[in-house]
């Protein structure tokens, strides 16, 4: 049977002998292409039609889209593609749970959605009235939890969440800086300490790790102090270590952070007050400590058990003393 082109009825096998030989190119092939100023232009415009059409479809007021620029809008249109993705238009909670601002400021803190690995799908606006920062103005720091973090906290942070992954359901906890306004840094003397609290779920059935949304509550507590600054001694106690972390000494001001006397604590191991999810951080410090050279301390952000089983967070700094035989610890509370 023979088959016919559509636009001029020849025969398909008249119309392939038409095309170039494979060892022959096309004369307009040999031509490098060559983009003309009018043609860049062109595609200047309609990016920007298009980036025009995406800034009116986003979910805030008129005066904020005026101010927001390319990569703003490019940051909250993914941020809204992700949501839209873990939480469909159908599914309960909708995509960026539209809470009122009466019930945003009941809250201690801010709320946050993760993706599974970390990126930023939704964040409450009351996060100005914590980090001095708008969703958007954070937004502009990335787009991973990770980004809006401050030094250590980051690899504490994905520990953390794989832990919680592992897990679906299981409530994790960590500590770290987040990034604030320039105006809050020099009113406060650095960035924010954070508490972020929250567990995965999955908002699909069925459920997929790509699927699953981590849903935290972030509350801000006390500044993290530097290592230098003494701060108030009511924060606060000294310990003394032999390098296995046993207690030789300790001050009576633990009686009121921890409730131990100062005569149950020594000749007991460091270790077995610290949470279990805080044993891989501790441990590092510890050998930080143990094996580094120098006297230069060495902080992390732990919890410690009281003697009513409930956790306290410490941030504890520790150095090496006593011509390398001993190490001390300054533990001190946050609230």
């Amino acid at each position: 049977m023979t088959i016919f082109c559509s636009h001029c009825h020849r025969p398909l096998q008249a119309e392939m002998s038409c095309l170039p030989k494979k060892d022959k190119q096309a004369p307009s092939a040999s031509k490098p292409f060559r983009s003309t100023k009018s043609a860049s232009k062109a595609r200047r415009d309609q990016i920007n039609m298009e980036l025009q059409a995406l800034r009116s479809l986003l979910p805030i007021s008129a005066q904020e889209k005026e101010r927001l620029s390319y990569l703003h809008t490019m940051a909250l249109v993914c941020l809204q593609l992700r949501g839209a993705q873990l939480f469909p238009p159908d599914s309960v909670p909708p995509v960026g749970p539209a809470l009122g601002a009466e019930l945003l400021s009941l809250l201690p803190g801010f709320l946050l959605v993760l993706s599974a690995n970390g990126k930023l799908v939704y964040i409450s606006e009351n996060v100005a009235q914590v980090l001095g920062l708008s969703v958007v103005e954070l937004l502009a720091h990335g787009d991973t939890v990770f980004d809006i973090l401050d030094g250590q906290a980051r690899e504490d942070a994905r520990k953390k969440l794989l832990l919680a992954q592992e897990e679906p359901g299981r409530e994790v906890m960590f500590i770290g800086e987040m990034r604030t306004s320039k105006a809050f840094r020099l009113q406060h003397g650095g960035n924010r300490a954070v508490a972020v609290h929250g567990h995965f779920t999955a908002p699909r059935w069925p459920a997929f790790p790509s699927t699953a949304a981590f849903l935290a509550l972030c509350t801000p507590v006390a500044q993290l102090p530097a290592d230098s600054d003494t701060g108030s001694q009511d924060d606060l106690f000294q310990s003394t270590h032999i390098l296995d972390m046993t207690f030789t000494d300790v001050t009576e001001s633990v009686a009121y952070h921890l409730g131990y006397r100062r005569e149950e604590l020594i000749g007991q191991s460091w270790y077995s007050l610290l949470h279990p999810e805080d044993a891989n951080i501790a441990a590092a410090q510890h050998r930080a400590v143990a094996l580094g050279a120098g006297a230069a301390p060495r902080t992390a952000v732990l919890r410690l058990l009281r003697r009513d089983r409930t956790w306290a967070w410490l941030r504890v700094s520790a150095r090496r003393e006593g011509g390398g035989r001993a190490i001390a610890c300054t533990s001190r509370c946050l609230r």
